[in-house]
């Protein structure tokens, strides 16, 4: 069965240059989604960080750990493709595609148009995988219960730094790709300490999404 996509219809997605009552009009139908959510039982987690940091890796991880005690969905933000979505579907929970056209972000209308598509009633645990973006997703709350940021250190020794605000609204960051910091010339605990910094409450984990190291400290600084 091919994974089901949603498409950004004409004029309905909302951007950050647009005037205020749009960014208004996107917090009211994030509340509506956090309120369907809860009245189904369901926890919801967004997971926002750049393209190719490793988010996709990662949720498929975390999802081979979780399926067994939790019924799993997840939506999945690209551009164009369905190539994330597929990848997701091989551990066998639903899976929804969000496709943003040229939009860099979800916002929370399309995701409550992707919502309908999911029968909530049988899921525990929700994730959302952002478009890969470190900066537009941030201003978007989507109506999710918590936010996690995915960094990687073949993003360079600067990437939170350049980026303070997605962090802010985030429970917990991992810095992923852990293996490549030396070649990549990047000192890990700098991150650590620039992501306190901006939130001293944030968890940071260290994660490799290919051999799965530090998914489960990952899991526990979600609180899942």
């Amino acid at each position: 069965m091919p994974v089901k996509v949603v498409e950004s219809r004409e004029g309905e997605i909302f951007d950050i240059e647009l005037e205020e009552s749009l960014l208004r009009k996107n917090e009211e139908l994030a509340q509506r989604n956090r309120r369907l959510l809860e009245s189904r039982g369901v926890t919801a987690i967004d997971v926002m960080g750049s393209i190719g940091s490793g988010k996709t890796t990662l949720i498929k991880q975390i999802v081979r750990r979780l399926k067994d005690r939790y019924s799993i969905a997840v939506i999945a933000g690209d551009l164009t493709t369905t190539i994330d979505a597929d990848r997701i579907r091989e551990e066998g929970v639903q899976v929804v595609q969000v496709n943003t056209g040229k939009e860099c972000h979800l916002d929370a209308n399309l995701v409550g148009r992707s919502l309908e598509e999911i029968d909530l009633d049988k899921v525990d645990l929700l994730f959302i995988e952002n478009v890969g973006n470190l900066i537009c997703p941030g201003e978007f709350p989507l109506g999710a219960h918590k936010r996690v940021v995915v960094i990687s250190v073949t993003e360079g020794p600067y990437m939170v730094v350049k980026h303070p605000y997605i962090f802010m609204d985030a429970v917990a960051v991992a810095i992923n790709k852990i293996d490549l910091a030396e070649p990549m010339g990047v000192d890990i605990s700098k991150l650590e300490m620039d992501a306190r910094r901006i939130k001293p409450s944030i968890k940071v984990v260290r994660t490799n999404g290919l051999t799965g190291d530090g998914v489960d400290d990952l899991i526990d600084a979600m609180g899942v």
